[in-house]
């Protein structure tokens, strides 16, 4: 479609859902509603007495190489009254490698199976509550997992079919099996095709790999801490974030039967992601940034700005190409870290996903599209909106560091700096030691930092260093990070659940059957006091310098210029508080050292920060034109250091 179609879609679509109107009124709504349009489904129907059901559907691939394409086990749940009349209906559909080795959601809830081999319980609580209000809610595992056929080839293009060739199947395109290996075929003449989905880290991403193959009948994506590029998951710019690759993961996921015979795809995965960082095919086909404008679906973003685990770099350049070109979207953005909205925003959550899908895959005319496109938590449980996101009058502004008093105690402002600054790396300290000292001179660290403000100064999108950093040796990693020096309350992400403490009560959402309860544990936002919040952070491979794709030794002595992509956010630094740029080496547990130990000087004239602010420079000068305040000599409390991050994009629980 084209993007003139797209951008004109939500601005058309009441005229249609008008139209539509009465069509919709005589298939999905009870005679009592019918009276009027409808804005809300209602939950009429009996989820105790739903079909439950399975299908196996063919991916038209064979990962195994066993002679037989594989097929995908798609466990369903719909309404039977619909089914008796003839009704046809939308999907939720969450597909996910998950569901059999490690669980769903903040209590790692698995599917069961009855006798029969259908499925009884169905994790999270999609199926309990859109199913009495007229969807259909679709289960899927990925090739290679529970009981699909196939190998998991993390992200790739088995990934991205073992869903895609469902929403083919739900629309007519497929073929599908009442068994994994017999010849019965299974229709899926009960649903209307439309498609949303839905669904945590690996799930999401794979709901975006999905949508960037344009498929026919995905309306609506909605992807929670998802990924948008998996080189951006394993390296950052060539320095490595894990001392792991995809083969891990693949080897983590799959079931018995698939690792038996998935070697050559476990080795595929190894020869394709070296741990040198450079860019190979296996990593284009795994960019799903590139396709974005393939893309015709809606997309409601939703992720935690200190994710450490799927890193916001992730939504940020998925949420520009969006932007690019012209995909009707929205965002949530939370304080948590790699945390569900169920477990940090509960009701909200439910009642704006309701109305989501009520919009995109029913058409009803609720006011959803007229609603601020941006959710962001400003502190642990306090919510602001932005009409748009980033907010109309945000503007790049070029930050330069300057030289201080004291060495590696410098400035930051408008005005071009001059002189060196030099640090070693120190593969032991992390960005919480550097922001604990940034008033005092260390060896492993270089800090920048304003005058207090004066105005509250909004930030506002993805941030840019560019460094010129002369080494000591062959090979240097570089850290760098935004800081918001000052007291505050916020959300403990540091804690190993990540900005949520889980309660004993339970809250219900939906109707519950014997094996399958709607019921989930409570939980309230964790919160640490702090001194400091880092909260922009990126990093890089200086043997780079030269290209995002490839990295070359360095010559000792030779300086060298590289630009470090920092992870989006949206943060205000208050007044009274302090802004802070700090550049260091390896930033520990969250990215890997170098093989030698480097010092690094810094080219002060020509390093500076790229910085989307709210109101632009105007706003930057005007928040930082009050009088200089001397620091005492202290060492600040923030978050206790970052945890080695799971190698696994999913619940971390």
């Amino acid at each position: 479609m084209p993007i003139r179609a797209r951008v004109m879609r939500f601005r058309t679509w009441r005229t249609l859902a008008t139209a539509a109107t009465a069509a919709l009124m005589a298939t999905l709504l009870t005679p009592a509603a019918a009276q009027s349009a409808p804005r809300e489904s209602k939950p009429v129907y009996s989820y105790e007495n739903a079909i439950r059901e399975s299908v196996w559907v063919d991916t038209r691939l064979d990962g195994d190489k066993d002679g037989k394409t594989d097929r995908v086990a798609v466990d369903i749940v719909r309404p039977r009254e619909l089914a008796r009349q003839g009704r046809k209906i939308p999907v939720i559909m969450d597909a996910s490698p998950y569901y059999s080795c490690c669980g769903r959601g903040n209590e790692s809830q698995k599917k069961t199976y009855d006798a029969n081999g259908n499925v009884v319980q169905m994790p999270l609580f999609y199926d309990n509550y859109f199913v009495p209000r007229g969807y259909a809610f679709v289960g899927v595992d990925f090739t290679g997992t529970n009981r699909s056929d196939g190998c998991v080839d993390v992200g790739g293009r088995s990934d991205v079919q073992s869903a895609k060739a469902v929403v083919d199947w739900l629309n007519g395109r497929a073929k599908g099996y009442t068994s994994r290996t017999g010849s019965t075929k299974a229709k899926a003449d009960w649903t209307n095709g439309k498609t949303g989905m839905i669904g945590k880290s690996y799930d999401g991403t794979v709901a975006n790999g999905v949508a960037a193959t344009g498929v026919e009948g995905l309306e609506t994506i909605v992807p929670i801490a998802a990924i948008s590029s998996w080189y951006d998951y394993y390296f950052a710019k060539g320095a490595p974030l894990y001392d792991s690759g995809p083969d891990w993961l693949s080897d983590y996921v799959e079931s018995p039967d698939a690792r038996a015979k998935c070697a050559a795809v476990q080795q595929k995965l190894v020869e394709g992601a070296p741990r040198t960082g450079d860019w190979t095919k296996l990593w284009t086909e795994r960019d799903y940034v590139k396709d974005a404008h393939k893309i015709d679906a809606s997309v409601f973003v939703i992720h935690g700005m200190q994710d450490l685990n799927v890193r916001p770099k992730h939504f940020g350049q998925w949420w520009d190409a969006l932007a690019k070109n012209g995909v009707e979207r929205k965002i949530w953005l939370s304080q948590t870290g790699h945390v569900d909205p169920f477990d940090f925003r509960r009701a909200e959550w439910v009642d704006t996903l309701h109305r989501w899908f009520d919009h995109e895959l029913l058409g009803y005319d609720n006011g959803i599209d007229d609603e601020p496109m941006a959710d962001i938590e400003r502190a642990p449980d306090k919510w602001e909106t932005s009409s748009v996101w980033p907010p109309r009058g945000t503007d790049t502004v070029s930050l330069r560091p300057g030289k201080g008093e004291q060495a590696g105690v410098g400035t930051l402002g408008l005005r071009t700096g001059s002189g060196t600054e030099t640090f070693t790396d120190d593969p032991s300290q992390d960005e919480t030691d550097w922001a604990a000292q940034i008033d005092q001179s260390t060896a492993g660290k270089a800090g920048f930092i304003t005058k207090p403000l004066t105005r509250d100064l909004r930030l506002s999108g993805s941030s840019k260093v560019t460094v010129t950093a002369t080494p000591s040796t062959t090979t240097a990693h570089l850290s760098a990070v935004l800081v918001d020096l000052g007291p505050d309350t916020i959300r403990d992400y540091a804690d190993a659940a990540e900005g949520i403490t889980t309660l004993t009560d339970r809250s219900c959402w939906g109707p519950s059957t014997t094996g399958d309860s709607s019921c989930f544990k409570e939980t309230q936002a964790k919160t640490a006091d702090v001194d400091y919040t880092v909260f922009s952070r990126g990093w890089a491979d200086l043997g780079n310098h030269a290209s995002d794709l490839k990295g070359v030794p360095l010559t000792p002595g030779k300086p060298y210029t590289i630009s470090l992509d920092l992870h989006a956010s949206d943060h205000v630094v208050p007044a009274g508080h302090r802004l802070a740029l700090i550049v260091a080496g390896t930033d520990k547990d969250l990215i890997d050292p170098p093989s030698t130990t480097p010092t690094l000087k810094l080219d002060l004239s020509r390093t500076w920060a790229r910085v989307p602010f709210v109101g632009g420079a105007k706003a930057f000068s005007g928040a930082t034109s009050g009088s200089a305040h001397v620091r005492p000599d202290a060492t600040l409390e923030g978050v206790a250091e970052p945890r080695t991050p799971q190698r696994v994009p999913g619940d971390n629980r």
